[in-house]
């Protein structure tokens, strides 16, 4: 599965977390310990370039933060990200540089690579989105299975029990997911790869590949 691992799937250079996330061979092991990573960046970062206007909550002076956004604890905002008007960031949150967060997006225990966008309507949980990587209008992350059993993380006839309840989608860099698509539990989408508007996606979707209606999955090199 060497497919769905972080070095496969990110460029390390484009996160604040990524002395962090070396320290995982896979991608979902790193979600719990996000808050705690969180409260020890921002108490080492310069006051001059960061605001920190509640408890363990760090704003880059140059992010733009409309009035009615909420921005909850523990969270970091990177340089130059807009949180956009009505989104709600519950916390437990790392948002990268040159980000949107929109209009009634919902945040919560998430890793945002740098020019991340999560423009419209999207819900993201218990997820790390790579370099780049955007999600379409009303497009979300379902982070709980409906049996409330704990994820497990299915590709090429494998299965790696995870032990984790709470396990969003881990895009790539570079993904694309298309308008009103529903991530299921512990999806993966390896970089460069795009997701047709409105797909239900479960499993692994490889690197360089298109997610189709019906769930067929074609390379990108074949087209």
């Amino acid at each position: 599965m060497n497919n769905i691992t972080i070095a496969e799937l990110f460029d390390l250079e484009h996160t604040i977390a990524a002395d962090y996330l070396k320290g995982f061979t896979y991608p979902w092991e790193a979600l719990k310990g996000i808050s705690k990573l969180i409260i020890e960046i921002g108490s080492r970062l310069d006051l001059g370039e960061y605001d920190n206007p509640s408890e363990n909550v760090w704003i880059h002076k140059t992010a733009k933060v409309f009035p009615s956004a909420y921005i909850g604890s523990p969270c970091i905002i990177g340089a130059e990200t807009e949180v956009r008007h009505c989104a709600f960031i519950r916390g437990s949150a790392i948002i990268g540089k040159n980000c949107v967060v929109g209009n009634s997006a919902e945040l919560k225990n998430v890793i945002i690579f740098d020019n991340v966008q999560t423009p419209h309507y999207n819900y993201v949980g218990d997820s790390i989105l790579g370099y780049k990587s955007h999600m379409g209008a009303g497009s979300i992350t379902s982070n709980v299975k409906s049996d409330k059993t704990n994820v497990v993380i299915k590709s090429d006839g494998e299965s790696i029990e995870t032990g984790i309840k709470k396990i969003g989608a881990m895009l790539g860099d570079y993904v694309e997911v298309g308008c009103n698509s529903v991530l299921n539990p512990g999806t993966i989408v390896g970089r460069n790869s795009n997701i047709y508007p409105t797909s239900c996606v479960r499993g692994v979707v490889p690197e360089n590949s298109i997610y189709k209606t019906g769930g067929v999955i074609v390379s990108k090199k074949h087209n």
